[in-house]
């Protein structure tokens, strides 16, 4: 029986992208790895950035989110910091800010053409924070899904494709029910949620607790004492401790 997690994230999301790193990397190290299913759901942090916002991404926090410069600057550093310790570049002067809605579209299509969603994401998240590519540029998003070994001219309809475009939608749907208010988001057996960029160790240790529960102990746990009076097969057994229990033939 395979556990399933569920996880909402946007391309647009630094710690996302840090965050998928440090599960991945607890996944890796679970015995049962190729026993868990996991779901990639989209979130769009800002609904009304445009395709491309005319701007860094510096500029862009200042005037969306009202932060001082100082206080983004040193938030943009920590994130670049954070992503480093698991082998991970930002480079937060060329981020283009940028819709993310397409790129959604783009993971919900190699979704439905069972292509390795993860590897699709992590080369979006790059072409994002590392290259200063416009992740709602169609061009851009055909060439990434045509490294991924998706057909380019399939690639270009499906971002508009109502189909691929109600996925997309059904997942931010889906986000708002159970109350998802910040990515990343990880939802394991539709039990627990995990929120943020947690360190690796509680995602080793949530597969661990999720794995068990789905997967009870076969057996009895022994409690007591392991040598009181007892009787099998053979015969009774005289206790080794006189409190162990009476003596018996």
């Amino acid at each position: 029986m395979t556990i399933r997690i569920d996880i909402w994230s946007d391309i647009a999301c630094p710690w996302c992208r840090i965050g998928k790193a440090r599960f991945e990397s607890a996944l890796a190290r679970f015995a049962h790895r190729d026993e868990v299913e996991v779901a990639w759901h989209a979130f769009i942090l800002d609904p009304d950035l445009p395709v491309r916002y005319d701007g860094t991404e510096v500029e862009y926090l200042i005037e969306r989110k009202g932060m001082p410069r100082a206080q983004v600057e040193a938030m943009t550093q920590q994130i670049a910091q954070a992503g480093a310790g698991e082998g991970l570049d930002f480079d937060f002067d060329s981020v283009v800010p940028s819709s993310s809605l397409a790129a959604h579209a783009l993971l919900k299509y190699a979704e439905a053409t069972g292509a390795d969603v993860g590897a699709v994401e992590d080369a979006l998240f790059d072409a994002h924070f590392r290259d200063g590519e416009v992740i709602a540029d169609a061009d851009v998003l055909v060439r990434i899904g045509a490294a991924q070994r998706l057909d380019a001219g399939a690639v270009r309809a499906g971002l508009t494709d109502p189909t691929v475009m109600r996925a997309v939608q059904a997942d931010l749907a889906a986000a708002q029910q159970i109350g998802v208010s910040g990515v990343p988001f990880f939802v394991f057996e539709q039990k627990y949620g995990v929120s943020g960029a947690q360190p690796a160790e509680v995602f080793t240790q949530a597969l661990e607790q999720v794995w068990a529960e789905v997967h009870p102990q076969v057996g009895l746990t022994p409690l007591g004492e392991p040598d009181a009076a007892a009787c099998g097969p053979d015969g009774c057994a005289v206790p080794t401790r006189p409190d162990a229990g009476a003596e018996q033939s």
